[in-house]
């Protein structure tokens, strides 16, 4: 499976189904919490095939917690149009089930642009609501148009993949692309361990990207994974 999202190392404009790389509303990925629940759980425990074993799923969104008394969710959105995952018609869980979300889905008060509440076709209560925290929702993959052009890629796609220096030496592994508003970025976790690290997802500092080999060229800064140092006013604190 991926999500929808798609990633470009350029400065254009959100491509109508997908963030472009460089480009589009903020949206912290990286925060995890009840809001944006990360497991692959599936409401009241139905069990089934887990999504992520199949490569013709894309993650487009995941449910959180219930908001309000009448049946709504929040729901972390990985669509370009954080709103649009409303339009895509029925939605598949990791268990098969299908399910519906009405087409009154709005922002979240206070939330990130890509948290939403929305309602679930035959959801009317708070406990139906809860009941569906923490599921992913996919589509198939050949729903979704194709990206504009060779240098755009599925998020998730890039997720995972092991990023190397130029000189062809493993350096980590990509375990998100969030975007704070001034560009997407590939956060990579040394392979030596320690504490990730942020890398402009830009063709100058990420020259090569090969989903199908399975490979990611970085121009990494020398001191790309060493800790951030004290600002002499926080030394003067200490």
């Amino acid at each position: 499976m991926t999500k929808e999202r798609f990633q470009k190392r350029s400065t254009s404009p959100l491509p109508p189904v997908g963030r472009g790389r460089g480009g589009g509303a903020s949206a912290n990925i990286s925060d995890r919490g009840a809001d944006t629940p990360t497991s692959n759980s599936s409401p009241q425990g139905t069990g089934g095939l887990p999504a992520h074993r199949r490569d013709d799923l894309v993650l487009v969104g995941e449910f959180g917690r219930a908001h309000g008394l009448k049946g709504e969710v929040r729901l972390k959105s990985y669509t370009g149009d954080p709103v649009a995952i409303a339009a895509y018609g029925p939605l598949t869980t990791a268990n098969g089930q299908k399910i519906s979300l009405k087409k009154n889905a709005r922002q979240a008060p206070g939330g990130a642009p890509d948290m939403l509440i929305v309602q679930v076709e035959g959801v009317t209560t708070r406990e139906a609501a809860e009941a569906l925290n923490r599921t992913e929702l996919y589509l198939e993959r050949d729903r979704l148009p194709p990206p504009d052009d060779e240098d755009e890629f599925l998020l998730a796609d890039l997720i995972g993949l092991p990023v190397q220096d130029e000189a062809g030496t493993i350096v980590g592994t990509v375990v998100d692309v969030p975007n704070y508003g001034g560009g997407d970025l590939l956060e990579i976790r040394p392979a030596k361990g320690g504490a990730t690290a942020l890398l402009p997802f830009t063709k100058a500092f990420v020259p090569v990207v090969e989903i199908a080999e399975e490979r990611i060229v970085a121009a990494l800064p020398d001191d790309f994974f060493a800790p951030a140092r004290a600002r002499p006013d926080d030394e003067d604190e200490a």
